[in-house]
């Protein structure tokens, strides 16, 4: 089974563009001393992987880190849950970005984990004040929720199983998730309706290059918005130093 794929013509040139404008904007962070945070949740095969490559082809490693979010280590399960969140909030001209993230508490736990109703309220309430604290304190929190049909989502599991370079990537409980597709449908709208003091970008990954292209499209116009012009300009002392390096 074959997975359509979008023929953009123009997908190299546009991805061109977009990494040299995210090039910019991480100098600005850095220069600014902000801080950014790039949450990515979807459905598994929607392409969290293929956005987050763009953007590491993109970004100097010094200053963004990514960090897969699986079940909790026995550390981490042995503190409250945010903790482990808490832990990686990027430093000052640095960028967290998250694969999968805190809403796995309204997403697996909730579908196939049976996350009572008075506990998925209380993980509502919590990430809510969680996301109010990083707006508080000026960090610039970016959420994307990648989407694909139920009829994608398949053709791209069977895929990964009919390549043997991508063999490792299906596990059974990508399995199990996909015979939950339903029910997380149901999780997924109700994730972006309660929770959406930083807005969700929902991005249309059906055709994969141009879901890329919409997602980067988006990190981009949350982090433009607070560039400014200061950032480019020379160190304090450099221009009045210039004329030795011509010497």
């Amino acid at each position: 089974m074959t997975v359509a794929e979008d023929p953009t013509p123009d997908y190299g040139i546009a991805l061109r563009d977009l990494h040299q404008r995210l090039r910019l904007a991480q100098i600005a962070i850095y220069r600014q001393n902000r801080k950014a945070i790039i949450v990515l949740e979807g459905y598994d095969a929607a392409g969290k992987g293929g956005v987050i490559r763009e953007l590491s082809y993109a970004w100097d490693p010094r200053g963004f880190e990514v960090y897969p979010i699986g079940p909790p280590s026995v550390e981490e399960a042995n503190h409250p849950f945010m903790w482990r969140f808490w832990n990686r909030l990027p430093g000052p001209g640095q960028i967290a970005v998250f694969d999968r993230s805190w809403y796995g508490r309204l997403l697996v736990e909730r579908v196939e984990h049976g996350l009572s109703d008075s506990e998925y309220e209380s993980s509502v309430n919590e990430i809510k004040g969680f996301e109010q604290m990083l707006r508080d304190n000026q960090i610039t929190l970016i959420k994307l929720c990648l989407e694909t049909t139920r009829e994608t989502h398949r053709a791209r599991l069977l895929r990964r199983a009919e390549h043997p370079e991508k063999r490792w990537k299906l596990t059974v409980s990508d399995i199990e998730s996909f015979n939950h597709r339903a029910s997380y449908e149901v999780a997924f709208d109700a994730m972006c309706s309660r929770c959406n003091l930083s807005p969700w970008h929902r991005i249309d990954t059906n055709h994969k290059k141009h879901g890329r292209i919409s997602a980067l499209r988006a990190v981009l116009d949350s982090l433009e918005i607070e560039i400014k012009p200061r950032t480019f300009a020379y160190n304090p002392g450099v221009i009045e130093r210039l004329d030795e390096l011509s010497k």
